[in-house]
């Protein structure tokens, strides 16, 4: 616990030191783009470490194995698509948000709304795992087994990231992301290069090791396909293409570009960020295969915080209570930071898009700007605090599956056709955000991840699921490109050619990104 508090104490006080310099919108929001590539790549990949990646992916591979390391390739190619399609562009185009580009050439309120709209869905689905995973924790450490102990503790880690965020703002939070990144891989290098030690830098015998430890599964299905996928193989295909496809449509990676001068920082920082996740991934298969080797399946599932809690508990294994202590603390500031980084970002789509750009029409003064993203803070802390009660137990990197599906049907679709088709329409956009919020929410409220199963969030004692699969990703997907075209071809109102060609100019060589930066 001292150990636990040594590092929440450290990262606050990064946070109030940063948070003095936060005097302007700019610096609120885009950190005054006053970070290195370098720096930003260490930002990003904080950012999306995220509790899923570390305590969740472990936990997937130490239980289901080889499915469970789809997760981690899944994550990590996903960045392809980012690197190369997206994130020079939205540098260039954009000033703060996503909606920035995505109602650069169309009509701006209703875009705005929508992209707002998208935005906050996503960032509250990824909340509510990161504050599962602080739930379950906290309560492995000190071993609080009830229901009560754990909300309790949810409802602190939202409290926490309340302050973090009004006080840092964008830079207090990209300089804990940073902090927070170095130390989940020096820690997860650490555990990984002892559980190697332990097995003779054999490979081979880990994964022996792991499979006579599983002794509640057939034996080998541990290292083969289709231990949690096996019986319906059209739900891992679409849980794939949400990986693949989510993390170009997320608001608070996508948000990460800003705080960089130029565009050329920008390409950096996603090179630095592919790197540092792709070395991580490796260490997730060590630490997964080693946590089914060293604790047992059986272990992990019983233990407070079950599939979740397999990376401390191998900590523990391998090094004792002060072990576990270090990569509890790394892990809760794991969730501290994506918390934080997930929190601004809401913030600052509702006070950016919704209230200066929607409401006052663009006639706002930038600090009743901030004011508002400030309260906004408030009021999604709340929302965070009451979904993450709500969703414990549930396995963290499955819900953040759900997040990338909701980003690469509602949000994807539109950044793709507003970069890439002049033949783009505000209808297009406005159908193809709303269509693909709607239907990924409805088939995921329908599916077995809300009822009909033990794991469901209302248990199998209720059942209203029709929709078969548990990521809804491979209709829900096709179906936002679908109403983008179709809203698109349908559309009496032709957008403004010259604004159309402007962006292009502006997206592909960056001339006006760093005028419009100044504002």
């Amino acid at each position: 616990m001292s150990i636990f508090l040594a590092f929440v104490v450290l990262t606050m006080i990064i946070v109030i030191r940063s948070g003095r310099n936060s005097k302007s919108a700019n610096d609120y929001y885009a950190g005054g783009r006053s970070f290195t590539g370098p720096q930003n790549g260490f930002a990003i990949a904080g950012d999306y470490l995220s509790a899923a990646s570390f305590l969740g992916i472990v936990g997937a591979i130490a239980v289901n194995g080889y499915d469970g390391f789809l997760y981690s390739i899944g994550f990590l190619v996903a960045w392809l698509v980012a690197l190369l399609l997206v994130a020079e562009l939205m540098r260039n185009t954009g000033k703060f948000t996503m909606a920035d580009v995505l109602s650069f050439r169309l009509k701006q309120g209703p875009v705005r709304m929508a992209a707002a709209t998208t935005t906050l869905a996503v960032c509250l689905f990824y909340l509510l795992a990161q504050m599962a995973g602080a739930g379950g924790l906290v309560a492995l450490l000190l071993g609080i087994e009830d229901k009560l102990g754990q909300s309790i503790v949810v409802a602190v880690v939202g409290v926490l990231m309340i302050v973090y965020v009004l006080v840092g703002g964008m830079k207090g939070t990209t300089w804990v992301q940073i902090v927070k990144a170095f130390l989940l891989m020096t820690g997860a290098g650490i555990m990984t290069i002892w559980v190697l030690v332990l097995n003779g830098f054999n490979l081979s015998k880990l994964l022996d090791t792991a499979v006579a430890a599983s002794t509640s599964i057939p034996a080998d299905a541990i290292l083969s396909p289709g231990l949690q996928y096996g019986g319906n193989p059209l739900d891992f295909i679409s849980l794939a293409i949400a990986l693949v496809l989510g993390t170009a449509g997320l608001p608070h990676v996508l948000m990460r570009f800003y705080t960089v001068p130029t565009a050329r920082e920008a390409r950096r920082s996603v090179v630095w960020a592919i790197w540092l996740i792709g070395v991580f991934y490796l260490f997730t298969l060590i630490l997964g295969y080693g946590a089914a080797a060293l604790v047992g399946p059986d272990t992990i599932k019983s233990a407070p915080g079950g599939v979740n809690s397999a990376a401390p508990l191998l900590a523990l294994s391998l090094g004792g209570p002060v072990l576990m202590g270090i990569i509890s603390a790394v892990a809760f500031a794991t969730i501290l930071a994506v918390v934080a980084g997930l929190t601004i970002t809401a913030a600052a789509s509702f006070a950016h898009d919704i209230y200066a750009n929607v409401i006052k029409k663009g006639k706002v003064n930038p600090d009743a700007e901030v004011k508002v993203a400030r309260r906004t803070v408030i009021v999604i802390g709340i929302l965070a605090i009451a979904g993450g009660i709500g969703v414990q137990g549930q396995n963290i990197a499955f819900l953040v599956a759900l997040a990338f599906a909701v980003a690469a049907s509602s949000n994807l679709p539109t950044i793709l056709y507003s970069l890439y088709w002049k033949g783009f329409t505000t209808r297009g956009a406005v159908w193809s955000m709303y269509g693909g919020l709607g239907l990924t929410v409805l088939l995921i409220v329908f599916s077995p991840v809300f009822s009909g199963t033990p794991t469901s969030v209302f248990g199998e004692a209720v059942d209203f699921a029709w929709f078969p699969l548990n990521n809804p990703g491979i209709v829900s997907i096709p179906a936002g490109f679908l109403l983008g075209w179709l809203g698109s071809i349908t559309s009496t109102r032709k957008e403004d050619p010259r604004i159309a060609a402007e962006m292009k100019v502006r997206s592909l060589t960056g001339h006006g990104a760093e005028k419009a930066s100044e504002h």
